[in-house]
């Protein structure tokens, strides 16, 4: 409250009671909804028997052939093979098992191709060293300007 007598010096604050809150107004517009409640309802509820979320079969199949296509190309080819064709039954897409077939498959063919190469390379390692034998015979050997130790199985 003011003086009348000094309308523009403020009456003293009561320090024993807490200041009063300031009005404000709690209640949300008509068109707004009020804070912390959604503006959305929940999705209904799945029909009685069916499940909330369908699963896809093979698509677990697949993810673990998918992996394994990278250690074991073989039996990620099979795993992905039949994810691909449990999937393809039920009607649905499997990315992971065609991924898991088409890695399987290349680094398998890679891998025979290596596998090629490194037995003729030991293969011709093993007839060099043969005909060394035959030649030198076991001991130290000074061939082509390299000293060489033959060790020969004795016949």
């Amino acid at each position: 409250m003011t003086d009348p007598q000094t309308p523009d010096v403020p009456a003293p604050h009561d320090y024993n009671q807490p200041p009063a809150p300031p009005a404000y107004n709690t209640t949300p517009p008509a068109n707004q909804p009020a804070y912390g409640q959604q503006a959305y309802s929940a999705a209904p509820p799945a029909p009685y028997g069916a499940p909330g979320n369908p699963t896809i079969p093979g698509k677990t199949m697949g993810i673990v052939a998918f992996i394994l296509s990278f250690f074991v190309q073989l039996v990620a080819l099979i795993l992905g093979i039949v994810a691909l064709v449990q999937s393809r039954k039920a009607g649905y897409p499997n990315g992971w098992a065609l991924a898991a077939i088409i890695i399987s498959s290349v680094l398998l063919v890679i891998g025979i191709i290596v596998g090629i190469f490194l037995f003729i390379a030991f293969g011709a390692a093993a007839a060099e060293y043969a005909r060394l034998c035959a030649e030198f015979g076991s001991g130290v050997h000074e061939i082509g300007g390299v000293t060489v130790t033959l060790t020969c199985p004795s016949s």
